[in-house]
């Protein structure tokens, strides 16, 4: 191999380590942003929970469309 060939190689190389480096940081944001996600669904789907349990039922009353 002659030196052309050996600098080609070493510029895929060091192209490639960059652009894993840089994969591998978007990686680490979006699996962040994921985690907030899934805790804010959690908190959302409590507070949905309690207020299922808090609402009271309808009565028949409530139920009639208005223009009856």
């Amino acid at each position: 191999m002659n030196n052309e060939n050996v600098e080609r190689i070493e510029l895929k190389i060091a192209f490639l380590e960059r652009a894993n480096h840089e994969l591998s940081d978007v990686v680490y944001r979006q699996q962040r942003e994921l985690d907030a996600l899934r805790s804010q669904l959690t908190n959302v789907l409590g507070r949905i929970d309690e207020l299922k349990h808090e609402a009271r039922p309808y009565t028949q009353q409530e139920e009639r469309p208005p223009h009856y």
